[in-house]
């Protein structure tokens, strides 16, 4: 396959990055790396982070195991990375939600992301839809609004989990449209979609890589999309902001994290190993095909994104009174 400039500088960039830093550490990794993803298998970081890892260890010449730890919105598994020894042989796999979002929603956080937490690199974006079961009456997202304000308190919705992405998205959804919808709290999105396709709730918002075979299967009906424009994906579902919710667009991330005390040289390899494996063409074809947008950014990058995301969603979070219920 030819590759276009747009791909070869980026390899080229990612190539020269990680041979400077490969003289700073040393024969690192001498053995496998260790990624905890704190969200259950078969999420949309999970599914991202198998793509990506698995060339990310191809080059680096160990593999990189990827160890499921969801629960408690991430706190959990998040922790664990938090408390790992900073050798460069634990990393974590986030979302934005662990990242920026729960931080606000508990008054006692057992660690704090911007003392915690080395950035790598933001890996890619994840494009968000609006679920129901594959047999609903609900057919766009002004469906979903009008059945909410006909009947209060009676349309529910899935999450992953309190202070989840899928509970902040249909949060701020529901208080922007001023509905009073029931939230059900999952143990993690994978279950969340599969109550959904069970009928066990009326609706969630889900990253798309985490419901793409579900859609595509005839469990789930996809009724919006979250993004500015229609996904290449789903040319026939319509955005949420073109059918109930003007302007409403919502996206997460996934985001590689260190512990603190990573030496800067393995981080900044990390990022470089990260920018590397983003430029393979099937890398790139394997994430868009489930509904992520490949990113890539510096540590320093991610530092500062991170940031701003956080002041962003605080914000967020207080004016539409979204609690941890």
């Amino acid at each position: 396959m030819r590759m276009t400039r747009r791909f070869v500088l980026p390899l080229l960039a990612a190539l020269c990055a990680t041979s400077a830093v490969q003289a700073q550490t040393g024969n690192w990794p001498t053995k496998p790396i260790r990624m905890i993803v704190p969200l259950a298998a078969g999420s949309a970081v999970d599914a991202a982070a198998r793509v990506v890892t698995e060339k990310m260890g191809r080059n680096l010449g160990q593999a990189i195991v990827i160890e499921n730890q969801p629960g408690a919105a991430g706190l959990i598994g998040a922790g664990a990375v938090a408390k790992a020894a900073p050798d460069g042989y634990t990393i974590g796999g986030f979302n934005d939600s662990i990242m920026t979002m729960v931080p606000h929603l508990n008054a006692k956080m057992p660690w704090d992301i911007l003392k915690d937490f080395e950035p790598i690199s933001l890996v890619a974006t994840v494009e968000w839809g609006l679920v129901v079961p594959a047999d609903a009456p609900l057919k766009t997202a002004a469906d979903l609004i009008a059945a909410a304000r006909k009947a209060p308190g009676v349309i529910n919705y899935g999450s992953g989990g309190n202070g989840s992405p899928q509970h902040i998205a249909m949060a701020l959804f529901a208080s922007q449209a001023g509905l009073n919808m029931k939230h059900v709290p999952y143990k993690g999105a994978t279950q969340a979609a599969l109550g959904v396709a069970g009928k066990e709730v009326d609706a969630a918002f889900q990253g798309i890589a985490t419901v793409n075979s579900l859609v595509k299967g005839g469990k789930l009906r996809l009724v919006g999309v979250t993004t500015a424009r229609r996904l290449p994906q789903f040319p026939e579902v319509p955005t949420v902001s073109e059918s109930g919710m003007p302007g409403f667009e919502f996206n997460s991330w996934f985001a590689m994290m260190a512990p603190a005390g990573t030496p800067s040289a393995i981080v900044h390899r990390l990022a470089a190993e990260v920018q590397k494996a983003l430029a393979d063409p099937e890398v790139r074809e394997k994430l868009n095909a489930q509904g992520l947008t490949p990113r890539g950014t510096t540590p320093e990058e991610l530092g500062t994104l991170t940031r701003a995301q956080y002041a962003k969603y605080g914000t967020l979070i207080k004016q539409n009174n979204i609690t941890s219920e």
